[in-house]
């Protein structure tokens, strides 16, 4: 295929200490357009929750619901906001299963590049404590922090280099990270059991 179908390249970014304050910004407005009453707590995950990490500029928000049941009305008021709801990724579909258990969304900059990934999950669900134990252990181990960077910039550098459509680029370099975040999330559970 030409250049000209080629999706957008994968960029892995420095830290930012901006991304901190991006994230608390992008929660208050969830806060002042749903009320705080209709989450038991919104977190931020991923690579740009961990200080020193390097990262795709993406917030990643994991907002917290006493049930799934009470996301419609939050959903609505969060595509008013200006996030767009993609339920698609809730069904399974040819490329892998899917995850009833989260509503998804994701929001821009007022440049138009995605800028939020949001999360919506049930508190305390599997979702949840796993993205807060990986997130927390590679605070606690800066090493594995910078494992972690390691393995992110190789990847992106292969699949940016060989890979002609964003879709395929995003889920190779998800995919190929699991095993990564798999055995964190492990070595966070027993971490966790010592104590």
């Amino acid at each position: 295929m030409g250049s000209s179908n080629r999706g957008q390249p994968i960029v892995i970014a420095d830290y930012d200490t901006a991304w901190v304050a991006k994230f608390e910004a992008a929660r208050e407005a969830m806060f002042a357009a749903c009320g705080r009453d209709a989450f038991v707590a919104i977190e931020h995950i991923g690579s740009t929750s961990v200080p020193g990490l390097a990262a795709k500029p993406i917030i990643d928000m994991m907002p917290g619901l006493r049930s799934l049941d009470d996301a419609p009305p939050i959903i609505a008021r969060l595509v008013a906001l200006g996030y767009q709801y993609v339920p698609q990724f809730e069904q399974d579909t040819a490329s892998g299963p899917g995850m009833p258990h989260r509503r998804y969304l994701r929001g821009s900059d007022g440049d138009g590049r995605r800028a939020y990934h949001v999360h919506m999950v049930e508190h305390g669900g599997d979702f949840w404590t796993a993205h807060l134990l990986f997130r927390d252990y590679l605070r606690r181990h800066p090493e594995a922090a910078q494992a972690y960077a390691q393995l992110k910039r190789e990847l992106a550098a292969g699949f940016n280099a060989t890979i002609t459509s964003t879709s395929d680029i995003n889920v190779g370099y998800t995919d190929r990270k699991t095993q990564f975040v798999q055995d964190i999330v492990a070595r966070a559970k027993a971490e966790l059991a010592r104590r």
